[in-house]
């Protein structure tokens, strides 16, 4: 857990990724020499701020966003969200402008969003919660297990995959923006035409701690039925312990696939966490394993 307690730390709301692409690329750097294939490592010019690795003759793509939730720091203290982050009076926030490092809290005054901090903080500076890592027999809990947990089932997968593709996205949470380019460069480059979201969903009435990874047969976005079908035979034949997931609501990389020009299909994997959005993000580890294990059936059978 220690690689995810690092990811977990990494200042990386939305818009400002590139320190988890470093991140990224310095840990592909010092572990690809013990990985079963040697990806070709695409960033830099035409990917902005995200990580593509292309293993042998791909047929399956993973798609896990780099970026988390935060606060754009607006005038006078005052906040702006970035993506869908809980208000709640007294949460510690984190943060660097160019007078210095910011440790500091979220207050709340006659609904203005605002942090309690000593001097201005410069105009734009990005705010994310303060990391607290807890690990306990059976819970890990912190800030932005979504989705550095998603990222950190990538690169486990990394590990043996042969065939597959890894795209390590910018600005899920805040509406998405780099899914479309990634999505031509998989299906125009390398005729590839399905993916898995690696990331993270909620625990809700029907889907619950230590029961499986979800696969979502929907939420906002709505996958094609026959290739969630076909991922569902795949997971029952595998005895991995899975959950089904039905919701209304919630999005990620998927929807942004279906709404790209691409015929791509997509599914929605990921492990279930409680205290959604907040600095007390919490997945059973039972359910992280499933997750890891299933993604590496699906990348060699699908």
């Amino acid at each position: 857990m220690k690689l995810l307690k690092d990811m977990c730390a990494v200042h990386a709301p939305s818009g400002d990724e590139v320190k988890m692409k470093k991140f990224v690329l310095d840990y592909i750097q010092k572990n690809k020499a013990n990985w079963k294939v040697q990806p070709e490592v695409f960033h830099g010019k035409g990917f902005q701020d995200c990580v593509v690795l292309v293993f042998g003759k791909p047929k399956t793509a993973i798609f896990a966003h780099l970026d988390s939730i935060g606060y754009t720091v607006k005038y006078d203290n005052e906040l702006v969200k970035i993506g869908g982050p809980i208000i709640r009076d007294g949460i510690e926030l984190v943060g660097e402008d160019s007078q210095g490092k910011i440790d500091t809290t979220l207050r709340i005054n006659e609904n203005v969003i605002s942090v309690d901090y000593n001097r201005k903080i410069e105009r734009g500076t990005s705010l994310t919660y303060k990391p607290k890592f807890i690990e306990t027999e059976d819970y890990v809990q912190c800030c932005y297990m979504d989705n550095r947990l998603g990222v950190w089932n990538a690169l486990q997968v990394a590990e043996d995959l042969e065939d597959g593709i890894l795209c390590f996205s910018c600005w899920e949470e805040h509406g998405g923006g780099s899914v479309g380019y990634l999505s031509k460069f998989i299906y125009e480059k390398y005729d590839v035409s399905q993916a898995l979201i690696s990331d993270i969903t909620w625990v809700t009435k029907g889907v619950q701690h230590g029961k499986g990874v979800a696969v979502s047969m929907r939420d906002s976005g709505l996958p094609r039925v026959s290739f969630v079908n076909k991922i569902i035979g795949l997971a029952k034949e595998s005895n991995i312990p899975f959950q089904l997931e039905v919701e209304d609501a919630g999005g990620s990389d998927g929807n942004a696939i279906q709404k790209s020009p691409y015929p791509i299909d997509w599914c929605f994997i990921g492990a279930p966490e409680d205290n959604v959005h907040s600095p007390e993000e919490k997945v059973h580890k039972d359910d992280i394993k499933a997750m890891v294990d299933l993604y590496k059936v699906l990348m060699k059978k699908l």
